[in-house]
């Protein structure tokens, strides 16, 4: 063979493919994580806005 690492290699993958789904194999049970950003969004959003407002044109005024 010219190439025995790519074979060794693709055996090796095959194997776990083939035997991933048999009933006794394991399994990782699947955490649900909390957002990490949200928190970091929120105080994002609220800074940006006060922002925009503070820089934001005012009208001008009536003479009257």
């Amino acid at each position: 063979m010219e190439f025995p690492t790519g074979y060794v290699t693709a055996l090796d993958a095959m194997n776990r493919h083939v035997t991933s789904a048999r009933p006794d194999a394991p399994v990782v049970v699947e955490r649900t994580r909390r957002p990490l950003l949200t928190p970091t969004r929120q105080v994002t959003a609220v800074a940006l806005r006060r922002l925009a407002d503070r820089i934001q044109p005012r009208p001008v005024p009536r003479c009257s």
